[in-house]
């Protein structure tokens, strides 16, 4: 009976951690929503403070549920619900000028939440976050070159070096809160 009983309790313990997974995961997949909201017209991509998010779900949530957040922001922009920047939703979205930065934005929440751990030191945490903007960014500058621009010049003015101060800013901010949450976590286990 003692061991039927522990198995209950263990059993709670996953459904409650599976819970607040679910619930952090939202929980960025509303941030990143809301940090599209926030935005500056640019042609042919917005800014936004999204790369801010992207970068923070898969340093905080870990290199899966960070994958698994920004699958389901671009799933649910691509089910047309109003979670891009602008009023842009719905499939079409997905073969836009701003496809290859959702796109990504998979790809850097993966990297930053698998390397992010790797060392304490606020040079690492300044890298792997910076590797994630320049994911993006990369993924981003090279698709709008093939598929719109057609012009390097362009593709990198307009794709990447245009974001350029604006996008250190965020990273700034992302080490900043990143750090800051997880000094808060390692004082409370000591």
């Amino acid at each position: 009976m003692k061991i039927y009983a522990e198995a209950l309790d263990l059993s709670g313990s996953v459904r409650r951690a599976e819970l607040e997974q679910a619930v952090k995961i939202a929980l960025f997949v509303a941030l990143t929503a809301l940090g599209a909201k926030v935005y500056v017209p640019h042609e042919p991509v917005p800014f936004t403070l999204q790369t801010l998010f992207v970068v923070l779900a898969g340093a905080i949530l870990g290199w899966r549920a960070g994958i698994v957040t920004m699958l389901f922001y671009i799933g649910l922009g691509a089910a047309g619900l109003p979670v891009f920047a602008g009023v842009e939703a719905g499939p079409a979205i997905l073969v836009g000028p701003t496809a290859g930065y959702l796109f990504g934005f998979v790809i850097a929440a993966g990297i930053v939440g698998a390397t992010v751990g790797l060392n304490r030191s606020l040079g690492w945490t300044f890298l792997s976050m910076l590797t994630g903007f320049l994911v993006v960014f990369a993924c981003g500058t090279l698709y709008l070159d093939a598929a719109f621009l057609h012009n390097w010049r362009l593709s990198i003015t307009q794709g990447l070096l245009i974001f350029s101060y604006w996008d250190l800013l965020k990273l700034g901010a992302a080490v900043f809160v990143y750090r800051a949450s997880t000094e808060k976590s390692l004082t409370k286990i000591n």
